[in-house]
């Protein structure tokens, strides 16, 4: 048994950030050392020294859909009823009209349900879904009056802020919220470690011979989902899309035959990469879905590296975290960003692992 409650600490509730910085290389970096375990803080830009010559830096390139949306049930005389709010998650795959989405409240999700979508004001403008029934577990599959779900999303989608900001979203999430090189739509929340990157920053990264390159993986509803069992190890994951193109798999295995180092930018590149990796080390190109949940005393074999965002006591992301130093090493790193007012969580500071 390994007892979830290890993997506990207490934050000042003060420390999580509601707000991004104000520029994007403007925030702090714990710099944590694998084998002595030593932490020093830092600032973000000094991630250029930690890279050498014929490095390689792998991020995820997901964009984060707008796809909090917000609706009113249609009554049978055409009078608005409950209020609904959804979450996309992913299309069913058939229709493109048709998704996964989360519901609230899911009780009042009947199979049939008209609910019209409102805008930003509150106001109606004909467009809708009907519900269609239960997907799995708290999921939903509905169906929209349109299939171009880029339209709706412009017109009624808001940025999916995680619970903890505790904030609506603002017109300058949509930037803020995304990295710089998001590509590829469909994510419902960020892979945040980018979120510290400029354009500027990456160009120094490139220009010290540090080669860099893309994985996708769609970051699902379930990263926010707590460890609720005793045992970490009953815990089950949720089922996330990712590619690990023929290119990334060929760079990050001539990587380490050359004996350079890979960095992964955030915990959603080492599932990717974890998911593709053999015994030997070496990383095949694969397309999928993955459930990889890591633990200790799991050691990651694809990566080197990791640069990566404070996250939730208890959660799988700090449990990840703890099998590249051990977690007694990651805890203590995390009382020391707390006493030097670090900030915590998706728009906070962050930590590499060098």
């Amino acid at each position: 048994m390994l007892s979830t409650d290890l993997f506990d600490y207490h934050l000042p509730e003060e420390l999580i950030a509601r707000y991004p910085a104000e520029k994007r290389d403007g925030s702090k970096m714990m710099i944590l050392d694998r084998i002595s375990g030593e932490a020093v803080p830092a600032q973000f830009p000094a991630i250029i020294e930690y890279l050498e010559p014929g490095d390689a830096l792998i991020y995820n390139d997901t964009k984060v859909l707008r796809g909090r949306m917000y609706g009113v049930k249609k009554n049978p005389d055409g009078t608005p009823g409950a209020k609904f709010e959804l979450l996309l998650v992913s299309p069913s795959g058939g229709d493109p009209s048709e998704w996964h989405v989360l519901l609230k409240p899911g009780k009042r999700a009947k199979p049939g349900t008209i609910v019209e979508l409102t805008d930003s004001d509150g106001v109606r403008h004909g467009d809708f879904f009907e519900v269609a029934g239960r997907f799995e577990e708290e999921n939903y599959t509905i169906r929209f009056s349109t299939s171009d779900i880029a339209y709706l999303q412009e017109k009624y989608g808001h940025i999916p802020l995680p619970p903890y900001i505790n904030r609506p979203d603002e017109n300058a999430d949509a930037e803020r919220y995304q990295t710089v090189y998001a590509q590829k739509s469909g994510a419902v929340a960020a892979p945040t470690a980018g979120l510290h990157f400029t354009r500027e920053i990456l160009d120094a990264i490139r220009a010290k011979g540090v080669n860099t390159a893309a994985v996708t993986l769609h970051v699902g509803p379930g990263t926010f989902k707590p460890v609720s069992v005793e045992d970490v190890t009953q815990h089950k994951m949720h089922f996330e899309d990712f590619i690990l193109s023929e290119e990334t798999a060929k760079l990050i295995n001539d990587t380490h035959a050359a004996g350079h180092k890979v960095l992964a930018v955030g915990t959603t590149t080492v599932r990717v990469l974890e998911s593709c990796v053999a015994n030997d080390g070496k990383v095949s190109a694969r397309a999928g879905r993955t459930d990889i949940f890591l633990y200790p005393p799991a050691v990651p074999k694809a990566v080197d590296m990791l640069l990566t965002n404070f996250h939730l006591p208890k959660s799988t992301l700090i449990m990840l975290v703890s099998c590249f130093v051990p977690r007694e090493k990651v805890l203590a790193a995390y009382q020391l960003a707390i006493a030097e007012k670090f900030r915590f969580y998706s728009y906070g500071d962050c930590m590499l692992i060098k």
